[in-house]
């Protein structure tokens, strides 16, 4: 059985719109696209690097699925995570049997995301990767489908934008920790 890890920036209010750039995701008017970014450095990438490394397949929502199609397979200066993203194979959950998928390797999965993922879940193949995908998560999380999270909290309250777990319930244990110099806590959580 695959095992699925959900690795997303969150804010210390649990916000985790748009971490990257400030047109990522303007939904709600977000006026704090590209929040996250001040706070990388070489302690936050190495510790990216190595979960990078265990490689896997990715899971995504449509619109973070769409986000990303149109940035990392055009990027071409070497960065390791363009070679990881556009090399895995991609599992996309869509309402929407029409969904258009460009990207190298990618796969739709139609349906109710708890159904479709909780099959692709049993059967044999790498391990599932989330990034971004609040709607997947919050779906995948209340049928009891995630296995671990991987947060990157950012010493930043921002008051508004998408949280990560809405008004899911659930309880999390700590297994690992690492803070970084700019302090960002990677933290490692598995479901109770």
């Amino acid at each position: 059985m695959r095992r699925i890890t959900v690795t997303n920036h969150v804010s210390l209010d649990g916000v985790m719109q748009a971490p990257a750039s400030p047109d990522e995701d303007r939904r709600g008017h977000f006026p704090y696209g590209g929040w996250a970014v001040p706070d990388s450095d070489d302690t936050l990438a190495s510790e990216m690097s190595a979960g990078m490394g265990e490689g896997g397949a990715m899971l995504f929502g449509h619109r973070t699925y769409d986000n990303m199609a149109a940035f990392w397979p055009y990027q071409t200066d070497g960065n390791p995570f363009t070679t990881f993203l556009n090399a895995a194979d991609k599992y996309v959950v869509s309402r929407d049997p029409h969904t258009r998928l460009s990207w190298q390797n990618s796969r739709l999965l139609v349906g109710n995301a708890a159904d479709t993922v909780a099959e692709l879940k049993q059967t044999d193949g790498d391990d599932l990767g989330i990034l971004g995908s609040g709607e997947l998560v919050r779906s995948l999380a209340a049928a009891g489908l995630i296995d671990e999270y991987v947060l990157i909290i950012h010493p930043l309250v921002l008051g508004t934008g998408e949280r990560m777990f809405g008004d899911t319930h659930q309880r999390l244990e700590l297994t690992r920790s690492v803070t970084t110099p700019k302090g960002v806590i990677v933290a490692y959580y598995r479901p109770v």
